[in-house]
């Protein structure tokens, strides 16, 4: 009996293995979980991949010298935002894809803070003839619901709930 596989067999494995590696190492850098403070940069990109924007560091934190964000929409419903101090180490990060970050949004807010406390939208919209633009935000949710905020020219006019899109109609089968 020859136990030796065969060439066909050989490359079925291989490319079973590299998908299984593959699978592993993108769910591995969807978050910054496991980064430990103190990492550089280009630790933290090799793990996470390239950062979707960067930031001007925030006004209180005297200690940050730069803020990346790392946005896994428009499905995702997570945004990273990691801080970093004048060396280019990992301080900190967060999942700002909250409640409690979106209840703290008020009219008045530039467009630019929004981005910088929440991160890049998940959609982006244009509504009616008052130049309003809608910015979507996917994130966990007990309901199938999107964060979203109006603006009219750059500034926030208002916040609120709405139904995601991609949930509409799931469960219902219309004839046709």
């Amino acid at each position: 009996m020859n136990f030796q596989t065969s060439p066909h067999r050989r490359l079925h494995h291989a490319l079973a293995v590299l998908a299984c590696t593959t699978a592993l190492v993108a769910c591995h850098s969807y978050s910054p979980q496991g980064l430990a403070p103190g990492v550089s940069k280009a630790q933290v990109q090799s793990h996470m991949g390239q950062a979707t924007a960067s930031y001007a560091p925030p006004a209180d934190r005297p200690l940050v010298a730069s803020r990346l964000e790392f946005a896994r929409g428009p499905m995702g419903k997570h945004t990273y935002m990691l801080d970093f101090d004048a060396q280019g180490r990992l301080l900190e990060w967060e999942q700002v894809l909250t409640e409690a970050r979106f209840f703290k949004v008020e009219p008045g807010w530039s467009q630019a803070q929004v981005q910088a406390w929440l991160g890049t939208p998940s959609h982006v919209r244009a509504v009616g003839w008052r130049g309003e633009t809608v910015w979507s935000y996917r994130y966990e949710a007990p309901f199938c619901v999107w964060f979203e905020i109006s603006l009219i020219n750059a500034a926030v006019t208002g916040t609120g709930h709405g139904p995601d899109p991609l949930c509409e109609g799931k469960g219902d089968k219309k004839d046709d």
